[in-house]
């Protein structure tokens, strides 16, 4: 079978998750994948995806940008129909939506091609510009012959939204964990425990549970945290920077930068309001990192049993309680309960065969 795989985002995950799948799906026998990027995906900087990529979709940098790529809609089709046909796939697989797959999506059901897509989200989270029916999504949702939530929780709002009808499968798959190389083990730096708390900083992702938090354990707390991301200011990352022991770095984390960002931590915390899952819990595992989430959304799927994995609930009290249990154990000797890289690496093949599976009928 000849296979697809397009994201056309430039930043965040997606990149990296389209990578991995592309690769997990070419090592299936009897199966040959194209990888399809954004032009300018901050992963193309590294060998492995340059090598992967055999086409690069110019998209944009900007807001103008974006603005003169859907301007010039039917022209860009036109090249993209163009390549469909020179490649002409079996079924395409969109990695995770992005802000132009109408173009591909177009061509595709112009040319009869199915396609399926991996759902990472049913909706947006406070905060977010993302929004289905502002970027067009719901259609490309609809017409995809196979939907593949990651969580049950996503799951469960695309068929509340009406997905799963008229013929069209929702096939709940799961985000593996996502290795970036060997670390050393936690704690191997001898000082106090390092928790990291990592990703877009946005109302959602409990920053303000995160202060609460650390405010009622005082300033004598037995560990070090590094908040780092992208997002707008706030009152509660303000409460952070204020803190001792808490540095707060309030910037976009390049590709490049994750390894070393990773390797510094001895543990991730997720005080989420709300999830449908987690890419970097993902990062984390895959790391051999201990995770603090709270128990939101999809993360107790995500986190079932994984070792070194503690859920509480989305309170200041629980994540309070949960910051100093894990300190405790980090402290005890946490290196015990970390997954190894192999073990982790393994969930790729898996997913891999499990959405073949599915994409078989078509």
């Amino acid at each position: 079978m000849k296979l697809l795989v397009w994201h056309w985002g430039r930043r965040g995950g997606g990149p990296l998750f389209a990578l991995r799948l592309a690769a997990a799906l070419g090592d299936v026998p009897g199966h040959s994948v194209r990888l399809s990027l954004a032009g300018g995906a901050e992963i193309l900087a590294g060998a492995a995806a340059a090598a992967a990529c055999s086409w690069r979709e110019p998209t944009y940098e900007n807001a103008l940008g974006y603005a003169l790529q859907r301007l010039s809609g039917p022209l860009v089709r036109g090249r993209v129909r163009k390549r469909l046909i020179e490649d002409r796939p079996d079924i395409a697989i969109c990695a995770m939506p992005a802000l132009l797959d109408a173009r591909m999506t177009i061509a595709l059901r112009r040319l009869g091609i199915p396609y399926a897509m991996v759902v990472h989200d049913a909706a947006a989270h406070p905060g977010e510009a993302f929004n289905f029916r502002i970027m067009g999504q719901w259609r490309q949702l609809r017409d995809a012959r196979v939907l593949f939530p990651l969580t049950g929780h996503v799951a469960d709002g695309l068929r509340r939204q009406g997905c799963g009808a008229a013929g069209q499968r929702v096939v709940k798959l799961w985000h593996p964990p996502v290795g970036l190389g060997e670390m050393a083990p936690v704690m191997a730096h001898g000082g106090v425990p390092r928790l990291l708390c990592f990703g877009r900083l946005l109302p959602y992702k409990g920053l303000g549970l995160l202060a609460g938090a650390l405010e009622r354990l005082g300033p004598e707390r037995p560990f070090q945290l590094r908040v780092c991301g992208e997002g707008p200011a706030s009152p509660s990352l303000a409460r952070l920077r204020a803190m001792p022991e808490v540095s707060v770095e309030q910037r976009w984390v390049s590709e490049g930068e994750l390894p070393a960002l990773l390797a510094w931590a001895d543990a991730v915390v997720l005080p989420y309001q709300e999830a449908s899952q987690s890419g970097v819990a993902a990062l984390a595992i895959a790391a051999g990192r201990y995770v603090l989430a709270t128990n939101v959304g999809g993360l107790p799927e995500q986190l079932a049993g994984v070792p070194g994995a503690r859920l509480c609930a989305p309170t200041a009290e629980a994540v309070a309680q949960g910051l100093m249990q894990l300190t405790v154990d980090l402290s005890a000797g946490g290196a015990a309960a970390a997954r190894p890289l192999e073990d982790a690496a393994a969930g790729w093949p898996a997913l891999a065969r499990a959405m073949l599976a599915a994409l078989k009928p078509i």
